[in-house]
């Protein structure tokens, strides 16, 4: 694998980590709303990787990287609080709100946020390293 190789491995993955990121701030954002005039809340959404294939020709075999693949709606219903004065509340005095867990989006943001920097990382000593290769041949 040729060392120009590392930065498209690693810039495939900082751009999939800055699309969860993403995500997540959406996700955060809408954790207390509720059921809006169709009657449906907010769905938590999350991010699918998918491995990428990266110049990969007959001679070189290329290096995997990654992208999103998809964001797909969390299914699961939303969390319903009884509250027969709230604005939204439905006949039987039922308010629904989104089926966000900031729990859970706290850890996918902390896990996003390392990944991204980790992947930074790598494109810095992969630099350091080619320029110190540069040096060397003067």
């Amino acid at each position: 694998m040729s060392m120009l190789n590392i930065f498209n491995v690693a810039g495939s993955a900082i751009s999939a980590q800055s699309q969860r990121l993403n995500v997540v701030a959406s996700n955060l954002a809408n954790a207390d709303t509720v059921a809006g005039p169709d009657g449906s809340a907010y769905k938590a959404r999350q991010v699918n990787f998918q491995t990428q294939m990266m110049g990969a020709s007959a001679d070189n075999p290329g290096a995997a990287g990654v992208t999103v693949s998809t964001i797909s709606e969390n299914q699961a219903p939303g969390r319903r609080v009884h509250d027969p004065k709230h604005p939204s509340a439905d006949a039987d005095g039922y308010v629904t709100y989104s089926n966000v867990n900031a729990v859970e989006e706290m850890v996918n943001m902390i896990s996003a946020s390392r990944s991204y920097q980790n992947n930074v990382e790598v494109m810095n000593t992969a630099k350091s390293l080619l320029l110190k290769t540069l040096q060397m041949g003067n």
